[in-house]
C-alpha cells in the first residue's frame, strides 16, 4: 500500500505545479520575492513606505455552486477570475489597491491539465486587477469530493493609505450614485439559478436569442474586476465617497453597507438596462422582482456615492477605463437603507 493506492498522486501534484508556472510567472510584481513553490509567498512593503499611515486590506471568497456549471461544461479556465474578482473588488470597495491573491483547490482527484487551467483563469483575474499570484494549495481530498469536482477559494491582500480608505461617512443627501455595469450574474445567486434552468449538458448548451449565446456561456460569463475603474476615479482625482459590490444579498443587502445612518439610497430601476440573463432567469423562474433584486446584481456590479459635482468626471473616468457607468440615483434623508423605485 502507498499513497497513490490511497488515492493521493503525488506526481500528478508536481506536474500540476509545473504546468501552472507559466501563468502564475505572468502576474508578478517588482515586490514579490521568491518564485513558485516555496512554503510561503514574500511580498515587500519597501514600496509603499511613503504612505502616511499604510492600511493593509483584505478579502476572501469562493465561487460557489457556479462550479458545478463548470463541471457540467468541462470549462475550467474562466472560473480562477470569478474567485480573484469576488476578493479584490470588495478590496478596491474600501480604496484599496490589491497586491497579492492565493489560491486553494481542494479535488476529488488532481487531473494536471484541469488544475493547471483553473489556475490559468486564476492569474488572468490577477492580472486584470494588478495583483500577484503569490502563492497556493491544491489538495487532492478523494473519498471526500466526486473524482471530476472540486472546490475554488482564494485570499487577497491590499493596501491603501488611512486617509484614503472609502468609509461612506462623508455620504450625504444629494450625492449622486453611479452604477458600474456588471457582465452577468457574476458569481452569487446560483443555487437558486440551478433549480430555475435544468442543469444537464444539452440545456447549458442551447442557443438562445435573446441572450445571444448559449445558457451556459451566458452563465459562465465571469465577473467583472472593477480595480482598474475605481483607480482611475482615483487618479482623476474625485473622492469616492462610498462604495457597494453588489454580491450576494443584492441592492438591498450591499447598497445600506456603504451608508451612514440617517441617509437612504434611491435607485431607479430605469436608469440603466437590466441584462437578458436576469429577464430570462425572473421569467422560467416566476421570481418576484424584490427577490431578484435582493438576489441578484441586475446588471449593476458597483455603485458608487460622489459629489454632484464630480459625476462627470467620474463617468468619464470608469469609461476611460473600459467599463460601462450609469446614474442610477441620489442619497435622500431618511432611515439608512435603499429605496428601489
Amino acid at each position: 500500500m502507498d499513497y497513490k493506492n490511497a488515492g493521493v498522486d503525488i506526481e500528478a501534484g508536481y506536474r500540476s505545479v509545473e504546468l501552472m508556472k507559466e501563468h502564475v510567472k505572468k502576474t508578478m510584481r517588482p515586490e514579490v520575492l521568491g518564485g513558485l513553490g516555496g512554503f510561503s509567498g514574500a511580498f515587500s512593503m519597501s514600496a509603499f513606505k511613503d504612505m502616511e499611515k499604510p492600511t493593509l486590506v483584505s478579502g476572501t471568497d469562493g465561487v460557489g455552486t457556479k462550479l458545478k456549471l463548470a463541471f457540467l461544461l468541462d470549462r475550467h479556465d474562466t472560473v480562477g477570475i470569478d474567485c480573484v474578482a469576488m476578493c479584490v473588488n470588495d478590496i478596491a470597495c474600501a480604496g484599496g489597491e490589491p497586491l497579492f491573491f492565493l489560491d486553494y483547490i481542494a479535488c476529488g482527484k488532481n487531473y494536471p491539465e484541469k488544475i493547471a487551467s483553473i489556475v490559468s483563469g486564476v492569474a488572468e483575474g490577477c492580472l486584470q486587477a494588478g495583483a500577484a499570484l503569490i502563492g497556493g494549495e491544491t489538495a487532492e481530498m478523494p473519498g471526500f469530493y466526486p473524482e471530476d469536482e472540486y472546490d475554488l477559494a482564494g485570499f487577497a491582500v491590499g493596501i491603501v493609505d488611512e486617509k484614503n480608505l472609502i468609509t461612506g461617512a462623508d455620504i450625504k443627501a444629494g450625492d449622486t450614485l453611479i452604477g458600474i455595469a456588471s457582465s452577468g450574474v457574476h458569481s452569487n445567486g446560483f443555487s437558486l439559478v440551478r433549480r430555475v434552468f435544468r442543469m444537464t449538458e444539452e440545456a447549458l448548451r442551447t442557443y438562445y436569442d435573446c441572450l445571444g449565446t448559449t445558457l451556459g456561456e451566458a452563465l459562465l460569463v465571469p465577473t467583472k474586476i472593477y480595480v482598474k475603474a475605481l483607480k482611475a476615479v482615483k487618479d482623476a482625482g474625485v473622492t469616492i465617497k462610498g462604495c457597494s459590490h453588489i454580491t450576494g444579498g443584492g441592492f438591498y443587502e450591499n447598497i445600506p453597507r456603504m451608508l451612514p445612518e440617517g441617509a437612504r439610497a434611491v435607485v431607479k430601476k430605469d436608469s440603466y438596462p437590466v441584462l437578458p440573463i436576469f429577464r430570462m432567469l425572473q421569467e422560467e423562474g416566476n421570481i418576484a422582482e424584490d427577490m431578484m433584486y435582493n438576489t441578484y446584481n441586475m446588471g449593476l456590479g458597483m455603485v458608487l456615492a460622489v459629489d454632484p459635482a464630480d459625476t462627470e468626471r467620474v463617468m468619464a473616468a470608469i469609461r476611460e477605463a473600459g467599463e460601462t457607468p450609469y446614474v442610477v440615483g441620489s442619497i435622500e434623508n431618511g432611515e439608512k437603507g435603499v429605496v428601489l423605485c
